[in-house]
């Protein structure tokens, strides 16, 4: 294929550095979390703005070139890197302006939430979105966005108000509900399918300090405490975010020193209305089994957006399994039991996340997330740090998965926890909104420039 834009032109049309493996930085600026994907993509840009993201598209599209856009680096497929491809990087494109005011928020298409979090806190607002502080923005954002305030405020996809996107010929457009209409609604749980998003417009909801944290019970009494948790969940006030977890203890302060590297159960708690009613809100949780250790109390909402990101640094390799679920019967309970036993190192684990709640006020054809009456959704997560371990790891996550999906009620489940293997299950992931979503991607991107990710074939 021709091609308008050489190599050697590109940078001379950028602000940003267009690094090549002949520069000193390549090598670091390549990687990605997920030691998996050591790719050698031809060039990687360093977008700084706008006119940088549409001469890195032009090019790629121009040159025929697999294009991996990538914004924090946590996709476990691998997603934000490619070989001898172009590999668009985002993350100086990071501001955050809040507009206490009017509640809402302007976030560049490569902040993290960690960015996010900081900068609405001060004024005691929030963004519903995600676990982890170092998770960017764009790709949470994009798949939908599970966290812990979904029950009170909704995925986070229903908090976006606009976007800007840099489409497939390289133009800038606008998406909200009056401008661009199919493009939004494709935005919200469609993935990256249909432009790079660089900046996002979300509403904000009132969040300060919330009261929550983790509590560590023994395994023996896991069955009863998944129990408690699920049936508690269903009638409690929504402000009251409660996912469930099987771990290796790690060794934190909160835990007897004898206890660290032992399996146990987590339920980590987040109550996000009056402070002064947490504890009791919680209480329930704390007394579904004998409790090995916690640490709950009040604290600023980002720092338990933060809590976990030492679980989940840079470099390990990482491979993971999702569904959406109903209620867990006795049956199902057994199976978690059965694999819950078998995580494999600290990083690892299984987490089960509620998803009702405001969740379920959307209907299903509202956004492109189209799953809105699931009760939960399921991370089997596999994290490790040495190469060696991969197939133990990936056996064990591929075991668990495969014999709790039975019992799931649902055929597909969360994009954004989904693996590279998982394309064959697009279709199922995305729901009923697949068809339509497969017209919106005809539109925009034809010819599937945007198909490093959970890929939408165009009509």
């Amino acid at each position: 294929m021709s091609s308008t834009i050489s190599l050697d032109d590109l940078a001379p049309r950028l602000r940003g550095p267009a690094i090549t493996p002949e520069d000193a930085a390549y090598d670091e600026v390549r990687a990605v979390y997920n030691a998996m994907h050591d790719c050698r993509p031809r060039v990687v840009v360093m977008a700084e703005d706008d006119l940088d993201v549409m001469a890195t598209v032009n090019f790629a599209r121009e040159n025929g070139l697999d294009l991996a856009v990538r914004g924090g680096g946590h996709s476990t497929p691998g997603y934000g890197t490619c070989d001898d491809g172009v590999v668009l990087d985002l993350g100086r494109i990071r501001n955050v302006r809040v507009d206490a005011r009017g509640r809402t928020a302007r976030v560049g298409g490569g902040a993290k939430l960690g960015a996010l979090d900081h900068a609405t806190h001060a004024y005691g607002l929030a963004v519903p979105a995600g676990f982890v502080s170092t998770t960017g923005v764009g790709g949470l954002t994009l798949g939908g966005g599970i966290g812990y305030l979904n029950r009170k405020h909704g995925l986070t996809c229903d908090s976006l108000i606009s976007a800007d996107v840099i489409t497939a010929a390289g133009e800038r457009v606008t998406a909200s509900r009056g401008e661009n209409p199919d493009l939004f609604w494709a935005l919200r749980g469609g993935g990256g399918n249909f432009g790079v998003v660089t900046a996002f417009e979300f509403a904000l909801h009132p969040v300060r300090d919330i009261v929550g944290g983790p509590i560590f019970f023994e395994y023996e009494a896991a069955g009863d405490v998944m129990r408690a948790w699920s049936e508690h969940m269903k009638g409690a006030p929504r402000e009251l975010g409660a996912f469930f977890g099987f771990h290796i203890a790690p060794p934190l302060p909160f835990l007897p020193e004898d206890r660290h590297g032992d399996h146990m159960c987590v339920l980590v708690t987040c109550w996000c209305g009056d402070p002064d009613d947490g504890e009791a809100a919680i209480e329930p949780l704390r007394n579904a089994g004998p409790v090995v250790g916690a640490h709950v109390g009040r604290m600023p909402y980002p720092a338990l957006q933060s809590a976990f990101d030492a679980l989940l640094p840079p470099g390990l390799y990482s491979y993971w399994k999702s569904d959406f679920a109903g209620d867990l019967g006795d049956e199902a309970i057994e199976v978690h039991l059965e694999h819950g036993r078998g995580v494999p190192n600290v990083h690892s684990g299984m987490h089960i996340y509620p998803i009702d709640g405001a969740v379920h006020d959307v209907e299903p054809d509202e956004t492109a997330f189209g799953v809105r009456d699931a009760r939960f959704a399921v991370n089997v997560v596999g994290l490790w740090p040495d190469d060696a371990d991969t197939e133990t790891n990936r056996g064990w996550v591929r075991d668990y998965y495969d014999a709790i999906h039975p019992y799931s009620g649902y055929e597909g489940g969360y994009t954004n926890f989904m693996d590279a293997e998982d394309q064959a299950r697009v279709r199922e992931n995305y729901g009923a909104t697949y068809d339509r979503l497969a017209e919106v991607k005809a539109t925009w991107d034809p010819g599937n420039l945007f198909r490093l990710n959970q890929n939408i074939v165009p009509v």
